[in-house]
């Protein structure tokens, strides 16, 4: 599968920050940890959360709403590592953020 433009690199979180973006009709959070762009579904396993509204926990994303974690490289939850949200290849070309889904 082809990569295609996500946002621009300006867009993306700084260090530390978690944001959403809207691509091809679904959410994507997108993490910056220690410096690493890292993207993944945006939806908690739990009750639906929205990960891209969470914090960043040294290399977990934390949902805002009940503190479920997630490995964001992996995208396993803390708890149940077998459980598990879609990652996204990420990459940084020209000032374009690029996902392939």
């Amino acid at each position: 599968m082809a990569y295609a433009k996500l946002t621009s690199e300006s867009e993306l979180p700084h260090a530390g920050e978690a944001k959403e973006f809207e691509f091809e009709g679904r959410t994507i959070c997108v993490a910056n940890v220690n410096g690493t762009i890292r993207a993944m579904d945006n939806v908690c396993l739990h009750m639906g959360g929205p990960l891209g509204q969470g914090y960043i926990e040294g290399d977990k994303i934390v949902c805002p709403w009940h503190g479920w974690s997630y490995d964001a490289e992996t995208g396993a939850l803390d708890d149940d590592p077998q459980s598990k949200v879609t990652t996204y290849p990420i990459k940084i070309e020209n000032g374009a953020v690029m996902i392939e889904l």
